[in-house]
């Protein structure tokens, strides 16, 4: 294998690629990015048994071939070298040569026999998604997932079509996030749980796209593809709990507050939280009051007043402070509600005036 090519696009697909590798004992080619130089074009691949990525690369091939070497080592040589605008690839005694204008390297190579195939899925009929669109659902809902692989359906996202919306939903089992993204041409299909933990790979691989994203599915995978990238995900088999019945219809307090307002009181008030990261929530429609209360023995205690508009009964309830501070990076807007239905039922918190996005948090223990 022999090749000439822009550092730039090279340094941008080998990036991409590389957080995709994996850190397996058993199976170290999994650490490595496979290079194929074929048509005048570089596919870099990597995978790490969960997630696959295909990023094509245009490049002058002189001789066609393939080589897989460690990811990190190729990553940290090709974007630590900013004197250079072109690069050569070359295989040498099974090796890769990296030749630039200030350098010369050579990097070990691994057995390419080794390297895992990555899902091709291209067989089916895709559907298009709005890049913008996509990310958006995806980041709004993500970190609600449960960090534990007890329940696999818990730790991952659901995606969904109902009428003209996807609907993107997360959950722990603590707190819950969904949010419907308007869009059309997405047809119908199956729920689909994507592991949480391929998220903020998806996000960072997709995130600065503009266009629209094919969308393979079969019963065990998704893949995403977009101009020279393409990436598979394994998909979760089982069922997502029905967690419509728990979002309530009817509250009896609400509160309209600004977003950075109810941010700035509950940042003073964690200071002094305990280890729980407890807050209460003090509300007095009648008496035009809503104040946010964290307490700790071996610090101190703090009240804070928020300003807002309020209306329907008293009352005093406890959340963990880290759960509702996460839903704000889901929020575009100046203002939120918070409704309640009395003690030990879940506070339910909604932008205004976009409804999209809903945030379920169960309340603290007394």
């Amino acid at each position: 294998m022999k090749l000439e090519c822009i550092k730039d696009k090279l340094v941008n697909a080998i990036s991409k690629a590389e957080k995709i590798t994996g850190k397996n004992l058993t199976l170290p080619v999994l650490s490595c990015l496979m290079l194929e130089a074929k048509d005048n074009s570089l596919k870099v691949i990597a995978t790490n048994l969960d997630l696959g990525i295909e990023i094509i690369v245009p490049v002058s091939v002189v001789e066609e071939g393939k080589i897989t070497v460690l990811g990190n080592i190729l990553n940290g040589l090709i974007s630590g070298d900013s004197r250079s605008n072109k690069v050569t690839l070359e295989t040498k005694d099974d090796n890769l040569t990296v030749l630039t204008e200030n350098s010369s390297t050579v990097i070990k190579s691994q057995a390419s026999d080794d390297f895992p195939t990555i899902p091709r899925l291209n067989d089916e009929k895709p559907f298009v998604i709005d890049a913008k669109k996509l990310m958006k659902g995806l980041k709004s809902v993500w970190y609600s997932s449960s960090t534990s692989n007890i329940k696999p359906e818990l730790s991952s996202v659901l995606v969904y079509v109902e009428g003209k919306s996807l609907i993107f939903a997360a959950t722990d089992s603590f707190r819950l996030a969904e949010i419907k993204i308007d869009t059309e041409g997405v047809g119908d299909f199956d729920q689909i749980l994507i592991p949480f933990k391929n998220i903020p790979e998806i996000l960072r691989v997709f995130d600065d796209i503009d266009g629209g994203i094919k969308i393979y599915l079969t019963k065990n995978q998704i893949a995403f593809e977009y101009d020279n990238i393409y990436l598979t995900s394994r998909i979760v088999d089982g069922v997502f709990p029905d967690y419509q019945q728990l979002i309530p219809k009817e509250f009896t307090t609400e509160v309209t507050v600004l977003k950075d307002d109810l941010m700035n009181s509950l940042k003073v008030s964690n200071i002094f939280s305990d280890k729980f990261n407890k807050i209460t929530f003090k509300i007095d429609p009648s008496k035009k009051i809503f104040q946010t209360i964290s307490k700790n023995n071996d610090v101190g205690e703090n009240t804070n007043k928020v300003d807002s508009v309020l209306s329907g009964d008293e009352v005093e309830i406890s959340f963990n402070q880290k759960y509702i501070m996460d839903c704000f990076q889901s929020i575009n807007a100046d203002s939120l509600t918070l409704r309640f239905n009395g003690l030990n039922k879940p506070m339910v918190i909604k932008s205004v005036p976009d409804t999209q996005f809903t945030y379920l948090v169960m309340p603290m223990n007394k």
